[in-house]
């Protein structure tokens, strides 16, 4: 039997997806594109009206450009309205978040395949075929928690993925000795909620208390492995965390921060709780300590009530900010919210224009950062075919010709432009910095 996964949205979905895909190979199937697959799972997101429509259109071309393919719906749109893709031609099942670790065995009966447990669960006894490589993937995406109980007004995402639930700490470093043994020299971590991680378990953990845990060589120190935290709410970046990046090499000096907007005002209606002066203080302290660090947001521009001295002032602090670069997303309604409700909606043709120039300010952002790196020294990560590698500081950056995929290797930036370049070093890279020296 022949599969594909097409996955949309978080690094939650891709860990996932990856998890699905362990699944199956260790119950015999083979990986295939999805226009030659036998069954296509499709992982959706619902964050914005966007990412629904997409799902949906990818739905729809599968079932014409492969009639004979199974497809199963999963992921947070899928959860959220259900209805609009069991109808829909060739669906066999739509899975909701809460049945996704049974979703490969809801499909065993169907498809003649054995079952087994995911990777790092239990005793981990399955034996799946994932290595560096799988699907495209270089680094392990490994989901550490899930759910939120954080009530933004704009998000859909707490009544899809429910009430937070973290994993044990010994049961991740169990899945980290896994990913390691298989040959992973990337973790990223994520989560639903990365912030609120162990606050529901008992006892009560923190998230500095499982980065704390995993830090240092999780292999027992025979080959380096670099931790990338992914996206972490502002009000759960502490200086704790921020200290444990800053004076190791175990994490990646990359931090993914939204920020939302800029003015306080729609911070509070977005119930946001933080004030742009608490953000500009924690990215600032960050850039003190990190000077090559990079620091991404999410920024909503045409949310209710947005005023035009609103915009501005989130233009403003933008535009001199420690920020390198910005996902910008235009504000659309989600059924359900509070904000659905909300009175001033902006007018679409104003959240395109103004879309727009945040991103342009996000994209000089970006090159300015990437300026700067012109002659820094890294320990980077290859990719792909080799050809590409991945520093801890999150450029991507052409390299000679000579290495695989997986490979460690010090690099020095040679070229800043959209494509970056750099020199390969002959140098140990395990004992490289992760962070500019020269």
């Amino acid at each position: 039997m022949k599969y594909s996964v097409i996955t949309f949205g978080c690094r939650v979905n891709q860990a996932d997806s990856l998890g699905f895909e362990e699944e199956l190979r260790a119950g015999g199937a083979t990986y295939d594109v999805p226009d030659q697959a036998d069954i296509v799972i499709v992982n959706t997101c619902s964050v914005t009206t966007s990412a629904d429509q997409s799902a949906r259109q990818t739905v729809r071309r599968l079932a014409r450009t492969n009639p004979g393919a199974k497809i199963v719906v999963t992921g947070c749109y899928a959860t959220r309205r259900p209805d609009e893709f069991r109808e829909a031609p060739n669906v066999l099942r739509v899975v909701a978040n809460d049945e996704k670790p049974a979703l490969v065995t809801l499909l065993a009966t169907d498809f003649g395949l054995t079952t087994a447990q995911r990777f790092g669960d239990g005793d981990g006894s399955c034996g799946a075929d994932i290595e560096p490589g799988v699907a495209g993937r270089t680094a392990f995406t490994l989901r550490v928690q899930t759910g939120c109980a954080q009530p933004c007004s704009y998000c859909i995402i707490p009544a899809t993925r429910g009430e937070p639930r973290s994993a044990p700490i010994a049961e991740i470093q169990t899945q980290i000795a896994r990913a390691v043994a298989s040959g992973f020299k990337e973790i990223a971590l994520t989560g639903v909620h990365l912030g609120s991680y162990g606050r529901d378990l008992v006892p009560r953990s923190s998230l500095i208390a499982l980065l704390r845990a995993i830090g240092g060589r999780a292999d027992g120190g025979q080959a380096p492995v670099r931790f990338r935290i992914s996206s972490l709410e502002p009000m759960d970046c502490s200086r704790e965390i921020v200290d444990l990046v800053a004076d190791g090499d175990s994490f990646a000096r990359h931090f993914h921060l939204p920020l939302q907007h800029a003015s306080t005002r729609l911070l509070t209606a977005m119930r946001r709780p933080y004030t742009v002066e608490d953000y500009a203080a924690l990215v600032d302290g960050i850039r003190a300590r990190m000077p090559d660090a990079s620091i991404g947001c999410d920024i909503i521009v045409g949310f209710p009530g947005e005023r035009d001295e609103d915009f501005e002032a989130l233009c403003g602090y933008l535009a001199d900010s420690p920020l390198t670069h910005l996902h910008v997303f235009p504000y659309s309604d989600r059924p359900g919210t509070e904000a659905s409700s909300m009175s001033g909606k902006v007018p679409g043709g104003v959240i395109r224009a103004r879309a727009a120039r945040v991103r342009e300010i996000g994209h000089r952002l970006t090159s300015a950062f990437r300026l700067r790196q012109l002659g820094t020294i890294h320990r980077a990560l290859t990719i792909g075919d080799g050809a590409v590698a991945v520093t801890g500081n999150y450029l991507k950056v052409r390299i000679p010709p000579g290495c695989d995929r997986n490979e460690w290797v010090t690099v020095r930036i040679t070229e800043s432009g959209d494509s970056m370049a750099a020199d390969r070093l002959e140098q140990d890279a395990e004992n490289a910095s992760d962070m500019a020296n020269g």
